[in-house]
């Protein structure tokens, strides 16, 4: 199974979205994205690891381990599951002095990624993030 941070990293995503041409085509590899997260038990399926603000249910479980995060991550849309992914390859398997140091606007930024993005998507991914840097602060 894929360990995003780890064997797929934000760099490795920079890197293949600027591959293609088309954002049609970077819709398509970020919903691959999606399809290699590792699925979630049921049971963290509640409301609360529930991320609020977003279109779609979201769900993120946060692990420490050797202080370092990890988290486990679902979702009920297939685009979300995907910019999940994304997110993940910049925060999974940080410290949380790391995750509180990632310029992830300039990330976005790189991959185009909020202005390919509804609002309401867009509003969605700012709460994933902000979710994670809550947590990564709580440590």
């Amino acid at each position: 199974m894929t360990q995003f941070g780890i064997d797929v990293t934000a760099d490795d995503i920079v890197d293949t979205l600027g591959f293609f041409d088309s954002w049609e085509d970077r819709y398509k590899y970020i919903i691959d994205l999606g399809k290699e997260l590792p699925p979630m038990p049921e049971h963290f399926r509640t409301d609360e690891y529930l991320v609020r603000g977003c279109q779609s249910q979201v769900w993120l479980v946060p692990e420490l381990r050797d202080n370092h995060l990890f988290f486990q991550v679902d979702s009920d849309a297939f685009i979300v599951k995907g910019l999940l992914g994304v997110v993940l390859a910049a925060y999974n398997g940080k410290t949380p002095a790391e995750v509180l140091a990632i310029d992830v606007e300039a990330y976005f930024d790189t991959l185009s990624l909020l202005q390919h993005l509804s609002s309401t998507r867009g509003n969605g991914l700012k709460a994933m993030v902000k979710r994670i840097q809550v947590i990564a602060a709580s440590y």
